[in-house]
């Protein structure tokens, strides 16, 4: 299998110029299942099987399962930011760092899920209740001081869970373990 295709099994995140009502609910409707979902697909795994990375040079099942709560958490925050405050330039992190501290590389996966199960469903109780003058609201990344709108990285998000799941659905589809 390529590198490219390792990295991005689904793609890469194509976000619509014109997103639409469908769109949202649909990326929402991603966000909503996907502690759920990634939970039944990893509950039966080994720790050996969790310690075994998606690619060459790539982080473990376990450190993509953290990870996905780091990065879920910390949008959850940029959200907030964006709803409060006028375009604010956002909190960027490592999260390459994050991934090699000792609660990712080691940390029980259900501490993780459980964590995910209750962000994620306070997260979309906001966002379904978002008006459409809330959802053009933004923020600024720092990473090249792009201007994000709140609907825009409903999509990311969306495009994120299920980027993170098909890593780790495809290391067991091709170890056998699925």
């Amino acid at each position: 299998m390529e590198l490219e295709q390792l990295k991005y099994p689904i793609g890469k995140a194509q976000i619509p110029e014109h997103i639409t009502k469908k769109n949202i609910e649909t990326w929402i409707s991603d966000i909503e299942r996907f502690p759920h979902e990634l939970e039944f697909l990893v509950k039966e795994l080994s720790d050996a099987q969790l310690d075994t990375p998606y690619r060459d040079k790539g982080w473990t099942i376990r450190q993509v399962i953290h990870h996905s709560y780091d990065s879920h958490h910390n949008s959850y925050t940029r959200f907030k930011w964006a709803l409060t405050e006028d375009k604010p330039i956002i909190k960027a992190y490592y999260e390459e760092r994050w991934a090699e501290l000792s609660d990712s590389k080691s940390g029980p996966i259900m501490l993780t899920i459980d964590a995910l199960k209750a962000l994620h469903a306070k997260w979309v109780f906001l966002l379904n209740g978002l008006t459409e003058k809330e959802l053009l609201k933004t923020f600024i990344h720092p990473d090249g001081n792009k201007e994000v709108s709140i609907k825009e990285n409903i999509g990311i998000y969306g495009w994120h869970c299920q980027h993170h799941y098909a890593h780790i659905e495809q290391l067991m589809l091709r170890k056998g373990w699925k």
